[in-house]
Parts: structure tokens; sequence; C-alpha cells
């Protein structure tokens, strides 16, 4: 998938299908805004060499992602975007480098990726806990 915006990772000891974690992998490239209106998506060719999954399981996750409205099936051309789920926020920026040095310093103090998600998911619930709380 060289060259190409976004490379999917599937985790087969997840629990979650493999194109549930295109979909969602996807759509996080497109809030972070890795991916942009009228990037191309690895063909399914590419991805299924790349994962060793099934066609028709990338298949399936881009016709998800094209009923969401998120991407375009261009025969003969491939798949594109057709719109962002990024913040507009300026602020946005700020936050993803605060964001980046801290999964920096989560990953040498030795965190796995499993471990620095279950950080991040933890704050948020106590985060949005407290929201409820004060609401």
């Amino acid at each position: 998938m060289e060259g190409d915006v976004v490379e999917y990772r599937i985790d087969r000891g997840s629990g979650v299908p493999a194109y549930v974690q295109i979909v969602e992998q996807t759509e996080r490239a497109l809030r972070m805004g890795t991916l942009r209106v009228g990037d191309k998506l690895p063909t399914a060719k590419e991805v299924v060499a790349a994962c060793a999954i099934n066609p028709n399981t990338v298949l399936r996750a881009y016709r998800d992602l094209e009923q969401a409205g998120l991407v375009e099936l261009r025969r003969g051309l491939g798949t594109f975007v057709t719109r962002s789920l990024a913040s507009p926020a300026a602020e946005d920026d700020t936050l993803r480098a605060d964001l980046a040095d801290w999964t920096a310093r989560a990953r040498a103090a030795g965190l796995e990726r499993a471990d620095i998600l279950a950080l991040v998911a933890a704050a948020l619930d106590h985060h949005e806990q407290q929201q409820q709380e004060d609401a």
C-alpha cells in the first residue's frame, strides 16, 4: 500500500470483525485529518495483500463507508473520500501535538498500544461521568 494515506492493521485477537476494523480505522483517519476529501483509499487487492484477509471483507467495509456517505466507489478508478469527519477547530492542532507527545512518553515508558488505548478510554469515561454529575 505504498504511497497511500491510510494503512490498515487488523487485530485478529480483538474479537472485532475485520471489516469493522477497516471502517473504524478509516473513520479515525477522517477525524484526525489524515484522510481528506479526494484522497484515494487503498485498493481491495492492496488491503488483501497487506492484511491477509478475504477480498469480500474489504469490499464490505468499503460498501459500509459508501453507505455512510464517507467514500465513493468509482468503477475502474478506485474508492475516494467524499466527506471529512475532521473538526474544523484550530485548537485541534495543539491537542494533536499534545497527544502525540503524551503517546510518545507512554511508549517510552513501556506501555503497549492496548494499555494506551485503555488509559485514554478510562480518562474519557471519567470525564463523561463528571460531566453527567455536574449537569
